[in-house]
């Protein structure tokens, strides 16, 4: 017996909030980029040192959840739709945003990037496939990797979703969710995510974004996809995660001083420092998202005002951030003013201008349908109507 029966798929309000969350969390990583020591698509003149720690411990855990995050909105957005129907609607909401964004909003990152070398965006765009791959060449989808992977995991799925339907499938799921729902049992998917990339990392051992070199990566972002689709759906292992959301929370402050003590630890045994940095990494990425998870569900399982316009709008957010990002950081960066006045700046500048393109995108279906967004209502309403009569004549 499914311990989530068909019918009873209820709007679970705090993955919406855990969503608009982590996407806002992606433009504010992007801001701290600028100013990391690390080489990104723009710099400030100084970096800061200590923003180095602070952006590893957060990137270890963010992307990871919101495929996480992804697999759960998957399995609430299928329905009783067909594995047909359901392509045919990732095709939709993600491959055609990827397509546009290729083309057009990738173009222009690039172009800033390197734009001693043209005399315009126009003088680019005929250059833009020169080179080979980023960063040596123009060709790159750089923030669009997510949009690329999630389609991909998307499409490899499809073929499965008549087998989720059927009473083995349940019967298997129920036995995973009885495991899980002990005290701390999501830490039994540690094994299998370690083992992944115990095995894989040895073959691809850098996170690239380019997926023909990055199948460690893959594979790892697609377990915690799965993950999300088939445990964190069941109110079993929510209810709890929710409980047991301090000890996931104890979890991560153990192993983050563990990472950070790590060189200490370890100083005269360097192999051992490796692996050992990348099982911690891998546990904190779990524990924290875990942790995450239980304190949106105790705290934002609710609606509010303006989560329906929110959740929404995050995905032309998320496409647009990191252009108008790098854009605004170009020319904010050239001015002779404080390095704190420049953060200030470019936050307020870079969100006035999201929130205006979005406006704009709004009011014309064909870039609503590029940016992912459904038709607007009165056109749904419009086309259904003229279906209807079509039928009728015939």
């Amino acid at each position: 017996m499914s311990t989530q029966p068909k019918g009873t798929k209820q709007r679970q309000y705090f993955i919406d909030w855990l969503r608009i969350g982590l996407i806002v969390s992606v433009f504010f990583f992007h801001v701290g980029m600028i100013f990391r020591p690390e080489q990104w698509h723009v710099n400030s003149a100084k970096s800061f040192e200590f923003l180095d720690p602070i952006m590893r411990w957060l990137h270890l855990w963010r992307m990871p959840l919101l495929f996480l995050v992804s697999g759960i909105g998957t399995f609430y957005a299928i329905g009783h739709r067909t594995p047909l129907q359901y392509v045919k609607e990732r095709i939709r909401r993600l491959c055609i945003p990827f397509i546009f964004g290729f083309f057009t909003l990738v173009p222009l990152m690039v172009y800033i990037e390197r734009i001693d070398n043209y005399s315009s965006l126009l003088d680019f765009m005929p250059h833009m496939f020169e080179g080979g791959p980023y960063p040596v060449g123009n060709i790159t989808w750089h923030h669009l990797w997510f949009i690329l992977y999630l389609l991909i995991i998307s499409l490899l799925i499809a073929p499965f979703l008549n087998y989720t339907k059927t009473r083995h499938y349940n019967m298997l799921r129920d036995k995973l969710i009885a495991i899980m729902s002990i005290r701390m049992g999501l830490n039994v998917l540690l094994p299998g995510i370690l083992l992944s990339q115990i095995i894989l990392r040895q073959y691809f051992p850098n996170s690239t974004h380019a997926l023909y070199n990055d199948w460690a990566y893959f594979a790892y972002y697609l377990l915690f996809f799965l993950s999300g689709f088939m445990l964190f759906t069941s109110n079993r292992v929510i209810n709890r995660l929710t409980k047991d959301r301090r000890l996931y929370l104890y979890q991560t402050i153990t192993f983050t001083i563990l990472l950070f003590s790590r060189p200490h630890i370890f100083e005269k045994l360097p192999i051992i420092q490796n692996d050992s940095r990348n099982i911690t990494e891998m546990i904190i990425s779990l524990s924290c998202g875990l942790t995450v998870i239980g304190y949106f569900k105790m705290y934002f399982n609710k609606e509010r005002k303006y989560r329906k316009v929110l959740n929404e709008a995050i995905y032309p957010f998320y496409l647009l951030h990191q252009p108008v990002l790098i854009c605004v950081g170009y020319i904010v960066l050239r001015k002779e003013i404080s390095y704190a006045m420049q953060a200030f700046w470019i936050i307020v500048l870079s969100l006035l201008l999201i929130i205006v393109c979005y406006m704009i995108i709004t009011r014309f279906s064909i870039l609503r349908i590029a940016f992912g967004m459904k038709m607007k209502p009165k056109e749904i309403t419009k086309d259904r109507i003229t279906k209807r009569v079509f039928v009728l004549r015939k």
